[in-house]
């Protein structure tokens, strides 16, 4: 008799082959103190440890939290927040909060403009009873005002 994960595999299958075709990198921040380069002087940190670099995909989620009305009480001004979502396969490593995701290769050349972006999970990666593809909630990191233009 087939089981449930019997009937859901050529849904995974499908997903895995179509919608998961380009490249991703999951890094976890580094860990240790930082070094001391003799060369330059500079303290440098330890590279991120890559979780994962594989197919994935990113794609966006809901729509931005953004307050309509400036509120003059707070002391910051309101981020916009770009939320998307991660799609890994379900054989990939459960990201971690705080975890950085990054398009290393895209399937269309007319996608290129995500290579270099980065996102942070905003929570572990997303894992239920019944899966056919891993889903993360990503927050994009805010790119610097030089690089924005």
């Amino acid at each position: 008799m087939a089981t449930l994960d019997d009937w859901l595999r050529p849904a995974t299958e499908f997903i895995d082959a179509y919608l998961l075709t380009d490249t991703i990198r999951i890094e976890l921040p580094p860990t240790g103190e930082p070094v001391l380069n003799p060369d330059t002087g500079d303290l440098e940190r330890p590279d991120p440890y890559v979780l994962y670099e594989g197919p994935g995909a990113v794609i966006p989620g809901v729509a931005s939290d953004q307050a309509a009305v400036a509120d003059a009480g707070q002391p910051w001004v309101q981020q916009d927040r770009s939320r998307y979502t991660l799609l890994t396969p379900l054989t990939a490593p459960v990201p971690r909060d705080g975890a950085t995701v990054s398009v290393v290769a895209v399937h269309d050349p007319a996608r290129a403009s995500l290579i270099g972006r980065t996102w942070l999970c905003v929570d572990d990666g997303q894992a239920s009873t019944v899966e056919v593809v891993r889903k993360t909630p990503l927050d994009q990191n805010q790119r610097p005002e030089t690089e924005a233009a």
